[in-house]
C-alpha cells in the first residue's frame, strides 16, 4: 500500500511540476512587446491670436490622433504623435469691427518622451512632454508652419493585458488659434 500512494505521489509531484513549466513558458510567449499604438479622438479647445490689426479667434474642433510608442525602461516611454483636426477661425478686423468666419485644419507631429506611474495594477498616470511641429491651414489665407513645446497629462485604465483607455488633456506653447487639446482613445500594447 506504501508503495503505491509514494508512486501516486511522486507521479503527481512530476505532473504539477511539468504542468507548471508548461504554463511558465505559455505565460513568457504571451509576455506583450515595449511597443505600443494608441488611436484618439480629439476635441481642440480655440485660442485668440493677434496678429497687426487681426484677432483671430479659434473655436472648438475635432480630430483624430495616433501615438507610437516605445517603453524603454520603468515606466519611461518615446513617443512619436501626429494628429490631424479642423476648426473654425474667427477673423476680427481691430479697427472696423467686421468678422468673417473661416475653416481651418490644423496636422500636428511631435516627438515625446513619457512616464508612466502605476497607481493600480490597471491605474496609470502618464507625464509627457516633447517637441511638436503645427501645419495650419486657413481657408483662403497661407498656410503656416509653427513649432513649439508640448506637455501632457493622461489617465490609463487596463482593460486587460493589451487594451486600455486614456483620457489625456495636452498644452502646447505654440501660438495660434488651435489651443490647447483633449484626447480620448484606445491603447493597444503588443
Amino acid at each position: 500500500m506504501k508503495k503505491i500512494v509514494s508512486a501516486i505521489l511522486l507521479s503527481s509531484l512530476v505532473s504539477m511540476s511539468a504542468y507548471a513549466e508548461e504554463v511558465e513558458a505559455t505565460e513568457q510567449s504571451e509576455e506583450k512587446s515595449d511597443f505600443y499604438v494608441a488611436v484618439k479622438a480629439i476635441a481642440t479647445l480655440g485660442s485668440s491670436v493677434d496678429e497687426e490689426n487681426l484677432t483671430l479667434k479659434g473655436g472648438t474642433g475635432a480630430g483624430l490622433g495616433i501615438d507610437l510608442g516605445y517603453e524603454i525602461s520603468h515606466g519611461f516611454s518615446i513617443e512619436v504623435d501626429g494628429t490631424y483636426a479642423v476648426n473654425t477661425v474667427t477673423e476680427t478686423n481691430n479697427d472696423t469691427g467686421d468678422s468673417e468666419d473661416f475653416s481651418a485644419s490644423y496636422a500636428t507631429s511631435s516627438m515625446d518622451i513619457a512616464y508612466r506611474y502605476m497607481a493600480t495594477e490597471a491605474l496609470g498616470l502618464v507625464l509627457k512632454g516633447g517637441y511638436e511641429f503645427e501645419y495650419e491651414k486657413i481657408d483662403t489665407k497661407d498656410s503656416a508652419t509653427d513649432s513649439g513645446f508640448v506637455y501632457a497629462a493622461a489617465l490609463t485604465y487596463e482593460l486587460n493585458e493589451h487594451i486600455g483607455i486614456l483620457g489625456e488633456y495636452e498644452v502646447t506653447t505654440i501660438d495660434g488659434p488651435r489651443g490647447n487639446s483633449a484626447f480620448a482613445g484606445i491603447e493597444y500594447s503588443f
